[in-house]
Parts: C-alpha cells; sequence; structure tokens
C-alpha cells in the first residue's frame, strides 16, 4: 500500500504510449549525411565493375553447369539459383540508374543497359519512373512503386480484379505488368518514349532503352531457333520468372509493413524526409551479399548516391540519429522465411487508403478474403 491507501502499479510496456511515427522527425536531412562517414560517399568505378565481373562469371558457371549436367535433379536448383543472380544482375543495374555505380553518366548507362536489357528492363525507362519513386516516395498522389489505392478507385474494381491483385502469387509476378500498363489509377508504358512518365527531353533516352531491349528478344528469338524452346525456358525463362518474383518480393516487403503501420502523406504533410522514413529495412540472411545489401533500403532511398558496398556502414552510422524513425529488421537465418509470413500478412490487410486526410494509412476490406460473406450477397 501507498501512503494514500492506493496500490502502486509500476509502469510496463503496455502503459507506455505508442510510438507515432508520423509524428514529425525531430532531425533533419542534414543531420542524418552528417553522421555518415565521408568515404561512404566516394563511388570506387572498379570496385562497383568487380561485381559486375563476379556476377556474370557466377551466371555463366550456372549455364555451364545446366547445360553439361543436364538433369533434372540439378534443374530446380539452378533456376532458384540463377533467378537469383538475375536479380543481383538488376540491383546492379538499378545503382547505374541512380548514378551510385560510378562518376561516369557514360559508364552508368552502358553498364546500365547491359545489365538491364539482358533482363528484359528498359534501362532509362525504369530508371527515369524510378527517380520518380524516390523523389516523391510516401506521397499518395505522386508516388510510383507500390502506392496505395484511394478507396473510391478501390471500390470501383471488381472483386475478381480485387482478388487476383491481393493475393499471391499475382503480386509477387506483377513486374512485367507494371513495364507496360503501370498500376491501376496510372496510365504510361516503360516502352513508350511520348508515356506520361517521360519528359519530351527524355525521349529519346527511353528509344534508346527500348531498343535494346527488342534487341534482347530478338536475341532470344535466335536462341529460340538454334537450342529450341524447352532448353530456352529452362536455361532463361524459368530464371526470368524467379527474378521478377525476386524483385516484386523485395519492393513490396520495402513499402509496406504488417509489424508496424506506415503512414502515407499528401499535401502539405509530406516532405521528402519524411516519405524516406516510411520505407523499411528487411534482413534477407545469406542474400544479404548476394543481392549487394538492398535490404538496407532506408539509407538507400534517403541517400541513392550511396554505393551498395557502403549502405550497411551509413545505415549503422545514421541509426543513432533516426532513434525510434528507424525501424530495426527482424535478424534472419540463413533463408527469410519470416519474410514470406510478413508479405502474407500485409496483403490481407494493406488495400486502400481514405480519400481523405494527409496523413494515411492502410485500411483492410474485411469482405476480400470472406468467401461465404460474398457468395451470400
Amino acid at each position: 500500500m501507498g501512503s494514500l491507501g492506493v496500490d502502486f502499479v509500476p509502469p510496463n510496456e503496455e502503459m507506455e504510449m505508442e510510438f507515432d511515427s508520423s509524428a514529425f522527425p525531430p532531425f533533419k536531412l542534414s543531420e542524418i549525411r552528417a553522421a555518415i562517414p565521408k568515404h561512404c560517399w566516394v563511388k570506387n568505378p572498379w570496385k562497383s565493375l568487380s561485381y559486375v565481373l563476379r556476377d556474370i562469371v557466377i551466371v555463366f558457371a550456372l549455364i555451364a553447369m545446366a547445360i553439361f549436367l543436364d538433369s533434372w535433379k540439378f534443374w530446380p536448383i539452378y533456376w532458384v539459383l540463377q533467378g537469383t543472380m538475375f536479380w543481383a544482375i538488376f540491383v546492379l543495374g538499378h545503382d547505374c540508374g541512380h548514378g551510385s555505380f560510378s562518376d561516369s553518366a557514360l559508364l552508368n548507362s552502358v553498364v546500365g543497359h547491359f545489365l538491364h536489357s539482358s533482363i528484359l528492363v528498359p534501362y532509362h525507362g525504369w530508371r527515369i519512373s524510378h527517380k520518380t519513386h524516390h523523389q516523391n516516395h510516401g506521397n499518395v498522389e505522386a508516388d510510383e512503386s507500390w502506392v496505395p489505392m484511394p478507396e473510391k478507385l478501390y471500390k470501383e474494381l471488381d472483386f475478381a480484379t480485387k482478388l487476383f491483385r491481393f493475393k499471391i502469387p499475382f503480386p509477387l509476378v506483377a513486374y512485367p505488368l507494371y513495364l507496360i500498363r503501370r498500376s491501376p489509377g496510372k496510365r504510361g508504358s516503360h516502352f513508350n518514349p511520348y508515356s506520361d512518365l517521360f519528359q519530351p527531353h527524355e525521349r529519346k533516352l527511353v528509344v534508346t532503352s527500348t531498343l535494346c531491349w527488342t534487341l534482347m528478344v530478338a536475341f532470344l528469338f535466335y536462341l529460340y531457333a538454334v537450342i529450341g524452346s524447352l532448353q530456352l525456358l529452362k536455361l532463361y525463362g524459368v530464371p526470368s520468372m524467379i527474378f521478377v518474383m525476386w524483385l516484386d518480393f523485395v519492393t513490396y516487403l520495402h513499402h509496406h509493413g504488417h509489424e508496424q503501420k506506415l503512414p502515407w502523406y499528401r499535401g502539405k504533410e509530406w516532405s521528402y524526409l519524411r516519405g524516406g522514413l516510411t520505407t523499411v529495412d528487411r534482413d534477407y540472411g545469406v542474400f544479404n551479399n548476394i543481392h549487394h545489401d538492398i535490404g538496407t533500403h532506408v539509407i538507400h532511398h534517403l541517400f541513392p548516391q550511396i554505393p551498395h558496398y557502403h549502405l550497411v556502414e551509413a545505415t549503422k552510422a545514421a541509426k543513432p540519429v533516426f532513434g525510434e524513425y528507424y525501424r530495426e529488421p527482424k535478424k534472419s537465418g540463413a533463408i527469410p522465411f519470416h519474410l514470406v509470413g510478413n508479405l502474407v500478412k500485409s496483403m490481407k490487410k494493406d488495400h486502400y487508403v481514405s480519400d481523405n486526410g494527409e496523413i494515411v494509412y492502410y485500411q483492410t476490406d474485411p469482405k476480400l478474403f470472406n468467401f461465404s460473406e460474398k457468395k451470400d450477397e
């Protein structure tokens, strides 16, 4: 008993106020920048090229092994390994697009076209839309990647479309459709120089990338004539599908978090810093180094000029500044199985955001997965 006859209840976690991730951060972007060691900003083209060489050697070594063994016991292993390497190649081309590969625009463009065209990604078309994503991250109206649908648009979709969009496996194979048609509510193609995505001065760049993409498609048709459709499917087609699954899996998880609700912004509430803080770091276990530490996503979003091989160090240096605004990723084992559960839970909850308000959160359509209720309507 206390002196006033009232039981003393010690503070506990339940009594603590939950951290408001949408609160305006008490630090500035310049403070985060100042905390990052200066050498983390240095781009070493030879080091970047060494990663390209490493990945290419592995890709061709896997092809040689698959052709030599030609065994159905090895083909599934090959598909997973090669699809993962295609994803690693995409990340290096992604660095070229950000200019974090080197200080040479020419080198970035040449390497970026070579890498991205080889996996059927239009380099400049994607680079420009991805730049839009970074410049407007966390903005409901202007973001480009995995941007939430407003409630009105969501309710205009028929039930089959909703189910198709929010059920696995479609979200893991959505990237090719995104390149062609973008997301619901947005128009334009990454291949069309006159798309709404691009400014007039960017059209020649888009034409160049579309031409490189077309040459790769022509090369694949040539391989089809030489080795046949089944061999081409085994060597290139299936790994390409695995790569697309990796891309959609990783990018989705970096912008959704069922563990803690992530705010989205409109109007004057949005800022580059607040938007960047809505991204999420993830631990991919043994894949962290293979796909060039893309899991260190918060620092990458705020400062895409930092080379991938400095992201881990830069993140560690910035964490004291971030404080509670940094969501520590759950440590993974060798294989990040827990992230599959995160993906499923998020897709069952994150369906749309309110049409109104300048700070909004994902809301859930309770009828989407309630088939019996839908059937009775």
